[in-house]
């Protein structure tokens, strides 16, 4: 509350002119503006369009602001360069979702994928427009010029992200004609030219609009980030904020109760700020549709169960392991990718609806999006003395 106002009527306030002054932290006053309490909303604007609702007791509302006023104060998106399959994740597509997460007053997270399709650890195919592309340079031209053109079109816009991913889980390079050439393994001077590209070009676009942009670096699984970038520095890939982690237990050989610890290490070694960007944990190993759910028994920790109160309580105390240790934050992915008449690949529905942080009846929001409100003061005053 701020005057005696909830963060929904507050968002409404600022937008009349009344109020030119707000905290993008308003939904929990008191944490550090540091925190990040982000929600990757990518799938949103899709889902709607397949007939989901989101409600909050029973009430339709907008997913954006029940996430906002919960807490959530980052919302992060995954762009594609030219998707044929989809007509989602694309920049037509995240210009509608930046101005729903700015609306709602959260920060934005932008995720360049630099490719037609999902890009991960296995799978980073070069953009279909690029592959004729004769050299490392000219890719490395074709990327820089990709990524400031969509800069400058959001700044446009007043849609200008907060921050900017330079690749998504990028653990074996990016941008990949060939995966057996272009591989991180095979020798990072391809990787390294094209990195450098897209961050200089978030460089020069922050300079032409005159704001700082901070840029992320996207590693995934926490046991991979060290030694990643030990080779990345000393190969020159030094000019940017933030590592990003992903951490899914499923794919993780580290245990839950060392993640703070990597978390400390980076920071000391690099100087860098980390967040976990990318998580998520089942509320329940049942369906609510015929599609397969990604996360199964083989994504749970001990001591936390699949149930709302197993997932509430893990994402809290993987916050708190994050704040002591001197991190900015946590981003959970998908939280509404629920159940709908939506199909993908391998069928119809979410693959995702035990670990949404909406349930299986309206759906509602339930009590593992508790971690988004949670106090965190002690776990940041803690950081910041040092003990």
């Amino acid at each position: 509350m701020l005057f005696g106002l909830s963060a929904h009527a507050l968002r409404a306030f600022v937008r009349s002119g009344l109020l030119v002054i707000v905290s993008s932290t308003i939904a929990c006053p008191g944490y550090a503006q540091e925190v990040w309490r982000g929600v990757d909303l990518s799938y949103v604007n899709e889902l709607e369009d397949c007939g989901a609702a989101y409600r909050v007791n029973g009430e339709i509302r907008d997913p954006f602001e029940i996430l906002a006023d919960k807490g959530a104060n980052l919302a992060r998106f995954r762009l594609w360069h030219d998707p044929d399959w989809t007509e989602y994740s694309t920049l037509a597509d995240i210009i509608k979702s930046i101005r729903r997460a700015k609306d709602s007053g959260m920060r934005v997270l932008l995720d360049f994928h630099y490719s037609d399709d999902w890009a991960d650890p296995q799978n980073q195919q070069i953009p279909a427009a690029w592959r004729q592309a004769g050299s490392v340079e000219e890719v490395a031209k074709l990327l820089y010029e990709y990524t400031f053109t969509t800069l400058m079109t959001l700044n446009e816009q007043d849609l200008l992200p907060d921050y900017v991913q330079v690749g998504n889980e990028i653990n074996h390079g990016i941008a990949r004609a060939d995966p057996r050439r272009d591989s991180w393994e095979q020798g990072p001077e391809r990787n390294t030219a094209l990195l450098n590209e897209g961050i200089k070009a978030v460089r020069d676009a922050g300079v032409r609009v005159g704001r700082s942009l901070k840029v992320m670096l996207h590693i995934a699984q926490p046991e991979n980030v060290e030694p990643w970038l030990e080779v990345a520095t000393a190969v020159g890939i030094l000019d940017f904020d933030i590592i990003g982690v992903s951490y899914y237990a499923k794919w993780s050989q580290m245990p839950f109760e060392l993640v703070g610890q990597a978390v400390r290490r980076l920071r000391d070694r690099y100087g860098k700020d980390v967040v976990i960007v990318e998580t998520a944990y089942p509320w329940t190993l049942h369906f609510n549709d015929q599609a397969h759910n990604i996360l199964g028994q083989d994504s749970l920790v001990d001591g936390y169960p699949a149930t709302q109160d197993g997932q509430r309580r893990k994402l809290i105390d993987l916050m708190r392991a994050v704040l002591q240790n001197g991190g900015l934050g946590v981003v959970y992915w998908e939280p509404a990718w629920v159940s709908s008449r939506c199909r993908t690949r391998w069928g119809q529905g979410s693959h995702w609806e035990n670990a949404a942080l909406f349930d299986y009846q309206g759906p509602n929001l339930h009590q593992g999006a508790d971690f988004l409100s949670h106090d965190y003061s002690d776990e940041i005053q803690s950081a910041e003395t040092g003990k």
